[in-house]
C-alpha cells in the first residue's frame, strides 16, 4: 500500500518549524503535521500572508498549535534574530525542523549579505538556520533536519571556485548547484552527527514535478507574462498536487527506521510524481571532498559554526 498522510503518527508534544509555510508544499507540510497534533511553527517572510495561511489550516483544523513567525533566508541577520527567538521561548527543544523554503531559477539576484540568491536561500540560509537551532534539535531525543532538494539537483555542479556566479550566472545552472548542495549538506551533516554521536537524524526529500509557485516566479520577476501563464498552464496539465509533492517530506520526517542521510522522493516514474519511497541520488551529491569543503565555505560564509561539542 502506498504511503499517505493517514499513516503518519500521532504528534501532540512535538515540536516543528517549517520554513516557507504559507504556500505550496511548505503549507501542505505544516497543515498535514498541525492536523496530527504537532506544535507548528509557520516560519514565513511574509507574516501577512503567514497568518492568512494559518487561519485557513485552523478553518480544516480547529485546535491546531499554530505560531506564525518572521524568518527570511535571504538575511543571516533575520535567521540569527529567528533562531534565537525560537530557542528562548522553547528551551525543551525542537523535534523537527523542516528546511522547505526556496527560490528557483531566479535571474541574477543577492541576498542582504551579497550571496547569490539561490545557494544563498536554498542552502545558506538554511545551513546557518540548522546550526543554530542545533542545540534545540539535540535536546530532543532522536530529533530530525529534512531538507528539501529537488530531482534537479542532477543537473548541479558545485563550483567552489564561483559559487556566487560572478564570472558566469546560469539561472538554472545556478538552481541545481543550489539543490546538490542541499544534499551535500545533508550527508555532511549526518556524517558530523554520528561523530558526534548525537541522535539527531539528517534526511533529505524532493517533491517531484510539483504543482506550485516556484516554476512562474522567474518568468514574473523577468517580465516575461506569458512565459509565467505557459509555465501555469503546465502546470495545471502535468504537475502533482503540492499535496502529493508534499508526502515525501512528511515520510522522511515520520517514518520509522529510516537511516540517517536518507533520500526520499515520488515512486513515479522518473521521480516526477507519485507516492514517497527511498530514491537515489546523483554521483557529485555523494562526494565526500565536495561535501566536507561545501561545508567549511559554508561556515566561512555565513560565520556560523556547528557546535558539536
Amino acid at each position: 500500500m502506498p504511503w499517505t498522510t493517514s499513516d503518519l503518527p500521532h504528534l501532540t508534544g512535538r515540536s516543528v518549524v517549517v520554513t516557507g509555510a504559507n504556500s505550496g508544499l511548505g503549507y501542505e507540510t505544516a497543515l498535514a503535521l498541525a492536523g496530527c497534533g504537532a506544535d507548528v511553527t509557520m516560519a514565513v517572510r511574509d507574516l501577512t500572508k503567514g497568518e492568512q495561511a494559518a487561519a485557513s489550516i485552523r478553518s480544516s483544523h480547529p485546535q491546531a498549535s499554530l505560531e506564525v513567525s518572521a524568518l527570511d533566508l535571504a538575511s543571516l541577520a533575520s535567521i540569527r534574530e529567528f533562531a534565537a527567538a525560537w530557542s528562548t521561548a522553547h528551551p525543551d527543544g525542537l523535534d523537527l525542523l523542516i528546511n522547505n523554503a526556496g527560490v528557483m531559477a531566479l535571474p541574477h539576484r543577492l541576498t542582504a549579505d551579497g550571496f547569490e540568491m539561490q545557494i544563498g536561500t536554498n542552502h545558506l540560509g538554511h545551513f546557518a538556520l540548522t546550526g543554530l537551532l542545533l542545540p534545540a534539535l539535540v535536546a530532543r531525543h532522536r530529533s530530525r533536519v529534512v531538507t528539501v532538494s529537488s530531482f534537479a539537483h542532477r543537473m548541479g555542479r558545485l563550483n567552489l571556485d564561483d559559487l556566487m556566479g560572478e564570472k558566469r550566472y546560469r539561472a538554472w545552472g545556478a538552481y541545481g548547484q543550489s539543490k546538490l548542495a542541499n544534499l551535500l549538506f545533508t550527508g555532511e551533516l549526518q556524517r558530523r552527527l554520528d561523530q558526534a554521536h548525537l541522535s539527531v537524524k539528517a534526511m533529505a526529500a524532493h517533491p517531484g514535478y510539483a504543482h506550485t509557485n516556484l516554476q512562474s516566479a522567474s518568468a514574473k520577476m523577468k517580465g516575461k507574462s506569458l512565459e509565467a501563464r505557459v509555465t501555469e498552464k503546465a502546470n495545471d496539465l502535468m504537475a502533482q498536487s503540492a499535496a502529493m509533492g508534499a508526502l515525501p517530506t512528511l515520510f522522511a520526517a515520520t517514518a520509522p527506521g529510516l537511516p540517517g542521510d536518507s533520500f526520499v522522493g515520488p515512486n513515479g516514474f522518473m521521480e516526477l510524481r507519485g507516492y514517497p519511497q527511498l530514491v537515489g541520488r546523483s554521483t557529485r551529491a555523494a562526494d565526500l571532498s565536495d561535501a566536507a569543503a561545501l561545508w567549511t565555505a559554508s561556515e566561512e560564509l555565513t560565520g556560523v559554526v556547528y557546535p558539536f561539542d
